[in-house]
């Protein structure tokens, strides 16, 4: 990565004048103009101590921002109303991670901060980073500052900004994935936004004046929504591109990294009450050489911010823009904000949207070992001390950890001499037996939900492997054990745990009731669709078990399952964002 890269960010395009009346905006609109660039009132929020929470009414919404979501126990929130007790708040803190990778000595630390604030549990998400869950609000400033010592910090986690950038994770082509790492990395600290008021709310420096714009790309709006990259790796889309807002596809020729292919207006969320909302795939819009990934970031950034919907929040993601736009619009403002034209795409493929278990030697030597983890969570339970192995791994390795776009762990960069012995720890924390499931669950996936995420309306995380056991034995029945089938479950259909691009995927519409989609392809190329609304287990599972027991019987050579219940009619194949409500 040469240092002309990793320039500071440019002076806006301001050709199209994006300022309106407050009252011509949306409510966080307004909020983000009234908030003194992120600051609030979240200093005097965090020093109340009659409550919880941070007090304020936009201050949990600014404090998305800062990385941290305001959440209750929602499994105790009826017996605190009778009780008269406010809900038992806590906060979700989220890391800045690009690409997912921590040194040990950095893994420790954040081992230490989960035992001592965050209910001795760390969570790795579908967009490689972690999470601590249960900080109480008094132990806020002691966990950032706490990142801080390793160097790792919180900024735009959440919020209206780019979020998290993700990155493959390829063990077999460990050089090439430090190649694209860096440029993960690059990208990711390159559309960081400049954030003062993080330092000064967490940190304790001082607001330094200044004549200058605090933030001179984003200005006071920031984004109109979330933003969120991926630099993918092909054959495997690990990091599922095409649901990415912006994605860049490594294009490799004669063993080099020349260059990426562009996608945009990928996205997730929907509503259920609301037609209009709907996931979108990214389009491919062209290519650029690798020197030019960061003006490329700027352009298409750029345009989100001046063309989004800062009126309707719904309808601010980037793929709305893309499809109100036109993608013929949108290349040439691209193309217009870069200075010169889009390359034609280069040939690519895909093979796979899963992680590759176990022991992967690369091309250098070295070893990597990837470990499931089930929905992410790291925790000791009774029969399995996961927290303590991985620490325990940290204390003697000399490499990196990887967090994978599918919520697992890679041991990465061992040295070939040093392999039997973390073999050895893995062994007798009982972790070498974790990547013994079957290949359904290899390929399992689920957001957190309840108990403590606001938006969920039924299970993911607590529920999806009790489901899972009993879709394994209809699998079974049907000799499909082997059959690697992905499966994912959300507690709402805001799409965290990219369900819609699954082959079997699981929406929540109320406690115990869920969406069942089917469809999805295998490498996260196409859409679901939904072939039951709002039905509970018996129902799933039956329909589950007739599909099955047809897969079985009349399957082509090689057809996937996804592929299956298009052509035998059970859903019809989505063919747009637009379509996929029809």
């Amino acid at each position: 990565m040469t240092k002309d890269w990793t320039r500071d960010w440019p002076q806006p395009d301001r050709s199209r004048d994006i300022s309106q009346p407050l009252e011509n905006l949306s409510p966080d609109e307004s909020m983000k103009v009234r908030s003194n660039q992120l600051r609030g009132t979240i200093n005097e929020g965090l020093l109340d101590a009659i409550t919880g929470m941070v007090s304020g009414d936009d201050n949990p919404k600014l404090m998305k921002f800062h990385g941290i979501y305001g959440q209750d126990d929602r499994d105790l929130r009826d017996e605190r109303r009778r009780r008269k007790l406010e809900p038992a708040y806590s906060f979700l803190i989220r890391l800045r991670l690009p690409g997912g990778v921590v040194t040990p000595a950095q893994w420790l630390k954040l081992d230490e901060l989960a035992r001592l604030y965050g209910s001795s549990s760390l969570r790795a998400t579908t967009r490689q980073t972690f999470q601590f869950h249960w900080v109480l609000k008094n132990d806020l400033k002691a966990t950032i500052r706490g990142l801080h010592e390793i160097l790792v910090d919180t900024i735009a986690a959440c919020g209206d900004v780019v979020r998290g950038v993700m990155c493959s994770v390829n063990p077999a082509l460990s050089s090439l994935h430090a190649k694209v790492y860096d440029d993960a990395r690059a990208v990711s600290d390159h559309a960081l936004p400049n954030m003062r008021a993080y330092h000064e709310i967490w940190w304790g420096e001082e607001r330094v004046a200044t004549s200058e714009p605090e933030e001179p790309f984003l200005g006071k709006q920031y984004l109109p929504r979330k933003f969120k990259i991926g630099l993918v790796v092909p054959p495997h889309n690990d990091i599922d591109v095409y649901t990415q807002d912006l994605g860049f596809v490594a294009i490799v020729e004669n063993g080099e990294l020349v260059g990426y292919n562009v996608t945009v207006g990928g996205g997730m969320g929907r509503t259920d009450s609301a037609p209009e909302t709907y996931p979108r795939l990214g389009d491919v819009l062209g290519f650029v050489p690798r020197e030019k990934i960061l003006a490329a970031t700027d352009a298409v950034v750029g345009l989100q911010r001046d063309y989004g919907d800062r009126k309707a929040r719904a309808h601010a993601r980037f793929k709305y823009t893309v499809d109100d736009l036109g993608l013929d619009f949108v290349r040439a403002e691209v193309e217009r904000r870069l200075g010169f034209p889009l390359e034609a795409p280069r040939p690519f493929e895909f093979v796979s949207n899963g992680d590759a278990y176990g022991w992967t030697k690369d091309e250098a030597g070295r070893w990597h070992y990837t470990l499931f983890v089930e929905n992410g969570r790291i925790v000791n339970r009774e029969s399995l001390k996961l927290l303590d192995g991985l620490r325990a791994v940290a204390e003697i390795h000399e490499g990196t950890f990887r967090l994978t776009p599918n919520q697992n762990v890679t041991i990465a960069d061992v040295p070939a001499k040093r392999k039997a012995k973390i073999e050895a720890v893995l062994k007798a924390h009982g972790l070498l037996d974790r990547n013994a499931q079957s290949m359904l669950r290899l390929n399992s996936m689920a957001c957190v939900a309840l108990p403590t995420c606001g938006l969920a309306m039924a299970e993911s995380e607590r529920y999806l492997p009790t489901l899972v056991d009993k879709i394994e034995k209809i699998l079974a029945d049907n000799s499909l054990e082997a059959e690697p089938i992905t499966i994912r479950m959300t507690g709402c259909p805001n799409g965290c745990a990219r369900p819609y691009v699954a082959e079997i995927a699981m929406t929540g519409r109320a406690p115990g009731k869920y969406n069942l989609y089917l469809g999805g392809g295998f490498h996260g190329q196409r859409l679901n669709r939904m072939y039951l609304e709002n039905v509970g287990e018996e129902a799933i599972l039956d329909a589950l078990g007739k599909i099955a027991a047809r897969y079985a019987r009349e399957r082509g050579p090689g057809e996937r399952f996804g592929d299956f219940t298009i052509r035998a009619g059970y859903v019809r194949e989505v063919l747009s964002g637009r379509d996929f409500n029809l």
